[in-house]
């Protein structure tokens, strides 16, 4: 294919942004069908950052991977197994807490959303860095298969459910990036891993379980079981009162429906952190559009028997909205939150950004903490 250079003169961050492009467009997940393309070579760009290219390539790449593979082959043990890869390469401390250990160490939705699959649900949690340094604590949505549990999903709905981890693949690959850059945080990572599955002792509609905050969650769809294991996650981070939260999921179609399969839906009340979000967006070219935790719709989560109902029968509108103010539920102490709905998943192919897994905003927000805590 040749050999290729950048004749015109760029900037450093141009030059590194053309790099990085090059490279992910030569991406192809080629696990079980070989990939037969040849890919020609660019030279790097003169001032190119060839450090920050590697990082952000290897990461997207990570993210990609995971999220490509089908959940015969990535179930919660394998994405523990793939968690533990990304702590020993930087030498992050890890725990992993798993089954009816769940209960003991009160991850009870954790453990209630994920009892019925043969492999068995686990909280995953990663602490990197000085423990005087700021708190930045991000927590992925880890459903490694959806099948919607008992209030099953059609057939059709299930085809995409391999990517239902997309939130835990970003989360693992910005850590890699953070702990790459050896940016000066207390990084920890929380992931709930689990499948939604369907046997004798699923979790059923109408359930009232207890969360590790102590509300009380009615359960009006089991299909809507992601937020339950967030929340669990959520409520731990918090306890710590982190600087920066910062959760990432494949939540709702809802998200999908208002800002489509390209953007990433936000959600904060910080109007200063999505400022800087947005700008970062802009730059690193991974787009985000903010949507309103309305609080006049709270009244939707409402609940005859229990604090909380996981989704309430209705209008049906605004699932997106309902969904990140069941989510802000669990969060108090944190300095500032921010949550994230995304696809996980390019539906068509673009230069660099081929059909399948991808890195969700990932970029936007490496680019943020950078500035924000680097040296």
């Amino acid at each position: 294919m040749g050999n290729y250079a950048v004749s015109t003169e760029l900037s450093k961050k141009e030059g590194t942004d053309v790099a990085t492009g090059w490279s992910l467009g030569t991406y192809s997940f080629d696990r079980y069908k070989k990939d037969e393309k040849n890919y020609a070579t660019l030279m790097l760009p003169d001032g190119a950052d060839q450090e920050m290219v590697a990082r952000t390539v290897k990461a997207v790449t990570l993210v990609r991977d995971l999220v490509n593979l089908p959940a015969g082959d990535l179930g919660p043990t394998a994405l523990e197994a793939a968690a533990s890869q990304v702590a020993g390469e930087f030498e992050a401390q890890q725990g992993n807490i798993v089954g009816e250990d769940l209960l003991t160490y009160h991850f009870p939705m954790v453990h209630a959303v994920g009892r019925a699959a043969a492999d068995a649900p686990r909280l995953i949690d990663i602490s990197w860095g000085d423990k005087d340094a700021p708190k930045v604590t991000l927590v992925g949505k880890g459903v490694c298969f959806d099948t919607g549990g008992l209030d099953i999903k059609s057939a059709a709905g299930m085809l995409m459910m391999k990517k239902d981890m997309g939130g835990a693949a970003t989360v693992l690959g910005l850590a890699h990036m953070i702990m790459d850059a050896n940016l000066p945080v207390r990084l920890r990572v929380l992931i709930p891993a689990v499948e939604n599955s369907i046997s004798g002792n699923a979790f059923r509609p109408g359930d009232i379980l207890t969360s590790r905050k102590g509300k009380t969650v009615e359960i009006g769809n089991t299909d809507a079981e992601g937020r339950l294991i967030l929340a669990d996650a959520l409520a731990a981070a918090d306890e710590e009162s982190p600087d920066l939260l910062i959760d990432i999921a494949t939540l709702t179609g809802a998200a999908r429906v208002a800002v489509g399969t390209e953007i990433a839906a936000t959600f904060t009340d910080d109007d200063a952190l999505f400022s800087d979000i947005a700008n970062h967006s802009e730059l690193e070219k991974d787009p985000v559009w903010r949507l309103p935790l309305w609080s006049d719709y709270r009244h939707l989560l409402d609940s005859k028997f229990a604090d909380l109902n996981n989704a309430p029968s209705g209008s049906g509108f605004g699932g997106a909205i309902t969904a990140g103010l069941f989510l802000k539920e669990f969060v108090e102490k944190a300095n500032s939150w921010v949550h994230f709905d995304i696809m996980a998943y390019n539906a068509r192919s673009r230069p660099g950004r081929p059909v399948g897994g991808e890195a969700f905003v990932m970029r936007a927000l490496f680019a943020l903490i950078q500035e924000r805590y680097g040296r």
